[in-house]
């Protein structure tokens, strides 16, 4: 008799803490696959942990260029949400009802700025002071890389474009601009000013006006084939509150969420 009363008290004790370690089954986490614009990396990487914490939603972020994440997307790749630096990806993947046009959203905006490395900066004020220099400057790709196009129709608009075309560099994404400029494998380049948060070895020397280029906005929106909608969806919410709001202005960007 005592055996059995120490035998019960014995279960009583450990199954609790068995239930702590093989967590609740109805509760289990879920996964959602995010292909998110490379700009975006430091602003999704501190909402992340807070955001799976809360949710029991786990987030793999999938960061490069918003074309290449438009034709990865395009092919197949597994996906739930897209959150692409420009309106033109975004619009291809509607037309060919690749996402859930009701669940599209405008989430942000940036602006677009020309960063010098330090060693530069007393020579190059604008993007204008490198047609007589001996100077490179990178953008991205302009065909893939949104950040690359707007450049384009900066300089273009400046009617610089066509003078500094023997000394563009051009990279894979705009995190790679700034990798260029920070090492001073180039002497200036075009980022957003989100991207310029936490630079070191260059510094702003030049904002962009508005009406040069096309308006600077990220959409979102959940990938038709998506195999877990509602948790896209709450991840699109998560977006669009106080929280987060607050975590993207601090690197440089204005909700616009419609």
């Amino acid at each position: 008799m005592k055996k059995s009363v120490l035998l019960l008290t014995l279960l009583i004790c450990i199954l609790p803490v068995a239930g702590c370690i093989l967590g609740n089954p109805g509760q289990s986490t879920k996964d959602i696959t995010v292909c998110a614009a490379a700009s975006l990396k430091e602003a999704l990487e501190e909402i992340k942990p807070d955001f799976e914490q809360s949710n029991n939603i786990r987030l793999t972020l999938n960061l490069a260029s918003s074309g290449t994440l438009q034709k990865q997307i395009e092919e197949g790749a597994p996906a739930d949400l897209f959150i692409s630096a420009g309106k033109k990806q975004m619009d291809v993947l509607e037309d060919k009802n690749l996402i859930d046009t009701v669940s599209r959203k405008e989430l942000f905006k940036n602006k677009l700025v020309l960063i010098v490395s330090k060693e530069f900066q007393d020579r190059i004020k604008t993007a204008a002071d490198l047609i007589n220099a001996d100077m490179k400057i990178s953008i991205g790709e302009p065909k893939t890389v949104p950040a690359g196009q707007y450049a384009k129709e900066s300089l273009a608009h400046m009617d610089l474009w066509d003078k500094l075309g023997n000394k563009m560099v051009f990279a894979k994404d705009v995190k790679q601009v700034l990798a260029y400029v920070e090492k001073g494998e180039v002497a200036a380049g075009i980022v957003y000013a989100s991207d310029t948060t936490n630079i070191k070895d260059s510094v702003v020397v030049q904002t962009f006006g508005e009406s040069s280029h096309s308006p600077i906005v990220y959409p979102i929106a959940i990938v038709s084939s998506s195999k877990d909608k509602d948790s896209a969806k709450v991840f699109i919410n998560y977006l669009l509150s106080e929280e987060a709001k607050q975590v993207f202005e601090k690197y440089g960007y204005s909700t616009v969420a419609k």
